[in-house]
């Protein structure tokens, strides 16, 4: 069987590629090649620009695929542009939305398929939600066929999950985990989170592509390990073998102060929103998709590799002081009652 992977080398996509490769797909990776000496052995590397139609168009002609897998698709006009591209040209289309696109404020925590969505807190989730609504009309007009793929926190093993971090990415929370510093926990750390390592992701995934059960169907995947933020920090900590010096700020205050992080959408439109997903649809036709790789685990892998690894070690002196000025202005704040 033959799929297209547009990407192919990011968090999510990068574990697809590799089980694709070994279960004895046929792939193709449609990419700029930012990442050409990663890109696993025996995969086809087809080097464009998605963005750049006509090129596209040119390289993958003569071209049919049993699944093409859409994974940098954020807004309408860009699975618009898949849609010319492909339609005919393959027997599957893999969306991957977001469940930050499932409906806020929650009206209720346990999340399946059938929940609402609607998310006024975040741009991003809602321009997810615009790019699902074009492509089921489209299945339902055409039939076009669409599978829509929502994931909720997926990390690999070059990232570690944390409720806020700065424009820099995850690294100066592990410094400030690692020198014992205070580190900002959204809420009182109780609210509840599913992490997902990507390996996992891969399996519900995988097994949803030339799934005939699958077209014109919207399916979550994640883990079944549900977490509170704090223990999602306590474990980190643990696994670098210090202890954990927590500071617990409320999240609308966070979302208030920290605007040049967009803490509104990714706080108050998703993370700080206690959510427990309901996999049952997913494993009706992916019976072996499991945990695991629980976090404990995944964050140890991870861990293994960013200590390891220089370049994913990016500091971030600004978001580190803004964290500081957050904790000071609130311990301030105590002495004025």
């Amino acid at each position: 069987m033959r799929a297209l992977l547009i990407g192919g080398t990011g968090q999510i996509s990068m574990a697809i590629t590799k089980k694709l490769l070994k279960d004895g797909w046929e792939v193709y990776l449609l990419n700029r090649g930012n990442r050409t000496a990663e890109v696993p052995e025996g995969a086809q590397l087809i080097l464009a620009d998605i963005n750049d139609e006509a090129v596209v168009a040119e390289k993958t002609e003569g071209l049919d695929f049993d699944c093409v897998c859409e994974f940098i698709g954020f807004v309408p006009a860009q699975v618009e542009r898949d849609y010319r591209l492909f339609r005919g040209k393959t027997r599957q289309y893999i969306y991957i939305s977001s469940a930050s696109a499932y409906h806020k404020p929650l009206s209720g925590y346990i999340i399946t398929e059938g929940t609402t969505l609607a998310n006024p807190y975040w741009q991003y989730s809602r321009d997810k939600i615009a790019c699902e609504e074009f492509l089921m009309t489209k299945y339902r007009e055409e039939g076009f066929p669409v599978t829509i793929v929502r994931p909720s926190h997926t990390y690999d093993e070059r990232h570690i999950p944390t409720g806020i971090h700065g424009t820099k990415g995850f690294w100066q929370v592990i410094e400030r985990i690692r020198q014992g510093k205070p580190v900002i926990v959204p809420g009182d750390g109780t609210s509840l989170w599913t992490v997902t390592f990507n390996q996992d992701f891969a399996v519900g995934y995988t097994g949803l592509m030339g799934n005939r059960h699958a077209i014109g169907e919207a399916f979550q995947i994640t883990s079944d390990e549900t977490l509170t933020w704090n223990q999602i920090y306590e474990t980190i900590a643990d696994a670098l073998g210090v202890q954990l010096n927590p500071y617990h700020v409320a999240s609308d205050f966070l979302a208030a102060v920290g605007k040049d992080y967009d803490l509104t959408g990714s706080l108050t439109g998703d993370k700080s929103n206690s959510v427990v997903f309901d996999n049952t649809k997913l494993k009706q036709l992916v019976p072996q998709m499991t945990t695991s790789v629980p976090f404990h685990k995944g964050v140890r892998i991870a861990l293994d590799y960013i200590l390891s690894h220089p370049e994913c070690q990016v500091p971030d002196p600004e978001f580190d002081e803004w964290c500081d000025r957050v904790i000071a202005a609130l311990e301030q704040a105590k002495t004025l009652i």
